[in-house]
């Protein structure tokens, strides 16, 4: 009977063969820690009385509230610091970036690696094949202190992309769509075992890295991408880390990738997916371009493409903020910046701003949003009744320039909402 590629991974890091069910007990490549975790983190080594096995192993990223918004932020931040260095830790510090893409560009997350993470999220790490899971405190701790954790084998979902995009249409839609048609708990404990096929393996490691990080969403243990195109050429990717062709799926779906279009999540549930024609025109109070989901710089050359010549609109705010430095650095020299700032964005520091409502961006009552990243639950970006809605960056900047939801085509005829070409 074949196995699936969580199997394969797995089986390889227990140095047996397993199968979906077991429970097991695995080596670990990385332990990744972010900075509102890091304090449980301490507290539960402490409470071990250990320290971790494998220094270089552990990492812990300064990105949830980057820089410091109060002094109690600060002191933690400080002590983050003074940990790493006492312990022999890499610590990426204020500026670096999203644990998870400052991770990827570190090449510390590698082709049928295992990496656990204190941040959900952490299944981007898929993108490239990389068992990457979140955890809590507690398991990160036991694993950062023996080097090893444990796990039960995941059953897997296999998910189809076939075809290419169509213009206009981004990774996101197709991300969107995913989750959509799993549910959002569709997958729930689940791997989320992506196929691309027909064309779709033209995808780069960045819309990989979206398809990997929202299948989350639909409660998924981790997601991970077959590797093919320029995976191949980016990573030495081994000659098992494939599924076979007898791998037991508990469920199938196939996306066909040249019928999407723009699409949008709306408040508040993330698998409530529709179309943007069937929200368009709804006024805009703020828009984020960035987080883990897509804050790359292909995603900002595509929110820079919508943007270019024109003007973000007077009753709206547009906030970028670049996933890493090592994106802010690219976009500063490739002249993608100076389009953002003319149009009249706000650029931030690399982290993870406001995605979590706790700075650089807190929603007010009644406030209106459309956002890049991954989840628009109530009260996420600030408060409650705030309204979130997740689409790409397209969309989202072309939704800046209209001051109303919007696709990039839309802004042509915008004066069908009562809005000028600067969206005035």
């Amino acid at each position: 009977m074949g196995q699936t590629l969580a199997e394969k991974i797995l089986s390889r890091h227990a140095g047996r063969e397993v199968r979906a069910g077991e429970l097991v007990v695995v080596e670990v490549d990385q332990v990744m820690v972010v900075d509102s975790i890091a304090g449980s983190f301490f507290k539960r080594l402490a409470e071990l009385n250990a320290t971790p096995r494998f220094p270089e192993k552990v990492t812990i990223v300064i990105d949830h509230v980057a820089p410091a918004a109060n002094i109690e932020v600060a002191t933690a931040q400080k002590e983050i610091r003074e940990w790493g260095n006492k312990h022999g830790c890499r610590v990426f510090d204020v500026g670096r970036g999203i644990c998870h893409q400052v991770l990827m560009e570190e090449g510390l997350s590698q082709p049928g690696g295992i990496v656990l993470g204190s941040d959900s999220h952490s299944t981007t790490y898929g993108a490239v094949a990389c068992f990457g899971t979140g955890m809590g405190a507690t398991d990160i701790a036991l694993a950062a202190a023996s080097g090893r954790t444990w796990l039960r084998v995941p059953e897997s979902v296999k998910v189809t992309f076939k075809g290419k995009l169509a213009p206009g249409v981004a990774a996101k839609d197709a991300a969107l769509e995913m989750v959509r048609v799993l549910t959002a708990d569709g997958a729930t404990y689940m791997s989320v075992e992506i196929h691309l096929v027909d064309g779709a393996e033209s995808m780069t490691r960045g819309e990989r890295m979206t398809l990997a990080n929202l299948t989350v969403e639909a409660g998924a243990k981790c997601g991970l991408v077959v590797p093919s195109g320029e995976i191949l050429s980016i990573y030495q990717v081994p000659d098992w880390l494939y599924p076979d062709a007898g791998a037991i799926y508990a469920r199938k779906i196939e996306i066909d990738l040249s019928t999407l279009t723009p699409l949008v999540s709306v408040p508040f549930f993330v698998d409530n997916v529709q179309t943007v024609d069937s929200v368009a025109g709804k006024k805009v109070d703020q828009v984020f371009i960035g987080t883990c989901t897509n804050g790359r710089l292909e995603d900002l050359h595509a929110a820079a493409e919508v943007l270019k010549g024109r003007k973000v609109a007077q009753h709206t705010r547009l906030l970028v903020i670049p996933a890493s430095s090592q994106v802010l650095e690219q976009a500063t020299e490739d002249g993608t910046l100076l389009t953002l700032l003319q149009a009249g964005a706000t650029i931030g520091t690399p982290g993870c701003g406001p995605c979590m409502g706790r700075h650089q961006g807190v929603l007010a009552p009644g406030e209106v949003c459309v956002s890049t990243s991954n989840r628009n639950f109530k009260g996420r970006m600030g408060a409650a009744d705030a309204e979130i809605y997740l689409a790409s960056p397209r969309v989202a900047a072309a939704s800046a320039v209209a001051g109303v939801i919007a696709a990039p085509e839309d802004l042509e005829t915008t004066s069908s909402y009562g809005l000028n070409e600067t969206g005035l």
